[in-house]
């Protein structure tokens, strides 16, 4: 059995109507937005900046513009004053001596001992030692003068403060006819510190008053004890 349509059932007949009947309506309202928001606008020129700009004179100025700064003034030039003097003076010849003149010469001279103390010192050395004599040697002052040039002489050696060391030290010598000290050494020693310090003090001695046998001085051997204490 065939279905029959009637042309009112038929939707798609007025379809392309509506369309363009719609897009007609847009258009027209578009345009009547556009016609009601315009709106004149006036343009109001502020002339008053202008004014002030032109009755100012600004004037632009540029670093390359700038005048230089002026040159520093010229340092002074120093200036050499020479006096002539007439070489019309004559001057004495003297002898130049060089010090590799003298030098030389001081190598070439040897000090050469007199005779007579060569001849003295060989006679003193041998002269006998004696150890007890009439008339014993005698320290200027007597023992005590001895015993105070020992103790303001002696300069005790800083390591053995430090290390505390102390005792007696016995020194021998021998007293010349003229008095002199010679031939000191260590017969009892503590430190060699101390020995050193001993035998500094014994040759440093002034002459002594010399030891006589039969009324003529000789040659004495003395022994002198020497005492490092540290004070508590």
């Amino acid at each position: 059995m065939e279905v029959k349509k009637t042309k009112r059932a038929d939707l798609e007949g007025g379809k392309t109507l509506s369309f363009l009947m719609g897009l007609v309506i847009g258009c027209a309202i578009l345009f009547v937005g556009f016609e009601w928001g315009t709106r004149d606008v006036q343009v109001v020129g502020d002339s008053g900046i202008a004014e002030i700009i032109q009755e100012e004179d600004i004037e632009i100025t540029r670093p390359e513009d700038a005048p230089p700064p002026p040159p520093p003034p010229p340092a002074p030039v120093a200036t050499e004053v020479l006096n002539v003097v007439e070489d019309n003076i004559e001057l004495e010849q003297q002898e130049i001596i060089s010090s590799e003149d003298t030098q030389t010469a001081a190598q070439v001279q040897t000090y050469v001992a007199p005779a007579a103390a060569i001849q003295e010192e060989e006679e003193e050395s041998a002269q006998p030692i004696f150890t007890v004599v009439e008339e014993m040697p005698r320290f200027p002052g007597g023992e005590g003068e001895l015993v105070r040039y020992l103790s303001s002489s002696i300069k005790y050696p800083v390591i053995a403060q430090e290390n505390g060391i102390q005792g007696r030290v016995t020194c021998s010598f021998v007293i010349n006819r003229d008095g002199s000290v010679v031939d000191a050494e260590v017969v009892r020693g503590v430190d060699p510190s101390l020995d050193k310090e001993a035998l500094r003090v014994v040759n440093a001695m002034p002459k002594w008053t010399p030891g006589k046998q039969r009324g003529k001085p000789v040659r004495v051997k003395y022994t002198v004890p020497i005492t490092f204490k540290l004070q508590q």
